[in-house]
């Protein structure tokens, strides 16, 4: 399965990063086994986002920025509102990275 790394720039994608340089500069881990368990957040946060999460938001905002490079869309909205059947919540600026999915089925051929 191809993926995309750019979860590892989300949250919890690096906090993982940091605790496994840290592991690596201790010793406790090989250098390796730290890139492959990177290359299996990356597969498991695209599988889980593919197969998991069923929920639809609506995104309505200021955009500020946008961007295509690479195949890659980036978009800065500022005062956004993300809604869905639940809850609506208002940010002041956030950025939304988005790539084509059907890169990935290429990649895999």
């Amino acid at each position: 399965m191809a993926t995309f790394e750019l979860y590892r720039r989300s949250t919890i994608g690096m906090c993982l990063t940091d605790t496994l340089d840290d592991m690596v500069s201790s010793g406790g881990l090989s250098p390796e086994l730290a890139i492959q368990v990177l290359v299996q957040f990356d597969k498991s946060m695209t599988s889980a986002l593919e197969h998991q999460v069923k929920s639809k938001v609506t995104v309505k905002g200021h955009l500020h920025t946008y961007r295509f490079c690479d195949n890659v869309w980036t978009f800065i909205l500022k005062d956004a509102t993300f809604k869905n059947e639940e809850i609506t919540e208002t940010i002041n600026k956030v950025k939304i990275v988005a790539c084509d999915s059907k890169l990935l089925e290429a990649k895999q051929e």
